[in-house]
């Protein structure tokens, strides 16, 4: 990520002086690739009916008991579960190391549940008119990372690999706190405890298997994720290093409490090296039809 911050900041100023149509054509182009991506990633969603199996008394009484305090915490009785989700996002974000500057973005995010994925369309302002368009996605067990200036010079284009694809779904796994019912037993998830307030879900996609460790508050809520290898992309190569999420400022949202602001850091030799900071601006959901049983929720 370094190396397209590194050519925002070369060129930026010669697009700013004489590109403006070329901006706008680039950025029609983005705009109508991400639609394409988003289109496949719903095109490629399980049917109506995959998402409905009813979670079993069973199945909750033995969850470890942060994560059946969570379920409680977070779900409405008769909560339909959440096929798919567009999240909207505002916030900053960085590259470089801890003296690098934030750059302030906005984001729409499309979720689906089953199978897991995600397209993250982003707009990076990086200079007074000029922006770099970054899309990270995990669709049909492939992740994918471009950025590119302004919309039209390529800086990052990477698609598949076992280190991004498990990055991918890490991210996923992740955010899934913002589509609750997808942690659900049945859902793909596999919970184990740790100790009295942390749980490891364990996700497995394809030939893509990832964890993350979840730390609970003791009202019930998530409040942080962590892995200790995760692949960063280091000029280009994937580098497991140490990710940690942090969620706070929950809040209900038709039906569901999910956290409404956060942080993403990167866990260095040096120290934390947060590189985005970010609020939910606005979620739209998509239900199946049958609801959670009420053992399920508070």
């Amino acid at each position: 990520m370094r190396r397209w911050a590194r050519v925002a900041g070369a060129t930026g100023g010669g697009i700013v002086v004489g590109a403006a149509a070329a901006v706008a054509v680039g950025t029609g182009l983005w705009q109508r690739a991400a639609d394409r991506t988003a289109a496949r990633l719903a095109s490629g969603r399980a049917a109506p009916e995959a998402a409905v199996r009813a979670v079993s008394a069973e199945e909750m009484r033995a969850l470890p008991v942060p994560v059946a305090r969570y379920f409680a915490r977070v779900l409405t009785p008769g909560q339909p579960p959440i096929r798919a989700a567009r999240v909207e996002q505002e916030g900053e974000f960085r590259t470089g190391g801890a003296d690098a500057a934030w750059s302030p973005f906005t984001a729409v995010q499309h979720f689906a549940a089953s199978p897991p994925g995600f397209v993250w369309n982003a707009r990076i302002r990086v200079a007074p008119f000029l922006s770099v368009r970054v899309r990270d996605g995990y669709v049909g067990g492939t992740g994918e990372m471009r950025a590119r200036l302004a919309g039209l010079l390529p800086l990052v284009d990477r698609s598949g690999g076992p280190g991004l694809n498990a990055g991918a779904l890490h991210r996923w796994l992740a955010e899934a706190v913002w589509l609750p019912t997808t942690l659900l037993p049945g859902r793909g998830v596999a919970w184990e405890a740790v100790d009295d307030s942390t749980a490891r879900a364990t996700l497995t996609d394809g030939g893509t298997r990832v964890s993350l460790d979840f730390t609970f508050s003791p009202e019930g809520e998530i409040v942080r994720a962590y892995t200790p290898a995760r692949a960063r992309d280091v000029d280009g190569t994937d580098v497991p290093t140490p990710w940690a999420c942090r969620y706070r400022d929950y809040a209900w949202v038709d039906g569901v409490r999910i956290p409404m602001a956060g942080e993403v850091e990167w866990i260095l030799p040096g120290g934390p090296l947060p590189y985005w900071r970010g609020r939910i601006v606005r979620v739209d959901y998509e239900r199946a039809e049958q609801p959670v049983p009420a053992s399920a929720a508070r």
